[in-house]
């Protein structure tokens, strides 16, 4: 996660298998992870100005998890991440079934979950990482 301009910290511990869990803290989405659309299927679905690659595809490279809804908003209770970019979330399955994907950021004191087309990328919305040691 640090190759790419993240800062993986410790937030939990899993009692029950012993892992410790690592999400990516980074106050804005990691630089390096930036301007991906969110999977290879969006990827391959561009015609033109394509990414450099897709957000599903470069987490599993790097052997990490994309954060759910559910992570985000508990990572947010660590501080305000997010202010001025957005990170693509792992997407339930009905959502990307019709085309879509969702991101989130932290605005006005408050975490919001977006949606966009998957195939969308920008120069402000990366991912972030979850890893269990």
């Amino acid at each position: 996660m640090e190759r790419t301009g993240g800062e993986p910290d410790i937030i939990g511990h899993d009692v029950k298998s012993g892992e410790y869990i690592f999400y990516d803290c980074s106050a804005e989405s990691p630089k390096d992870r930036r301007s991906l659309c969110y999977d290879g299927d969006a990827l391959k679905s561009r015609k033109e100005n394509k990414p450099k690659n897709s957000a599903l595809d470069m987490a599993k490279g790097m052997g990490i998890e994309i954060l759910s809804e559910e992570e985000y908003r508990t990572l947010q209770k660590f501080g305000s991440f997010d202010n001025k970019t957005s990170s693509w979330l792992a997407t339930p399955l009905e959502i990307r079934n019709l085309g879509g994907a969702i991101f989130g950021d932290y605005r006005y004191g408050q975490v919001f979950i977006y949606h966009n087309g998957a195939e969308s990328y920008y120069a402000a919305r990366g991912f972030r990482g979850s890893l269990r040691v």
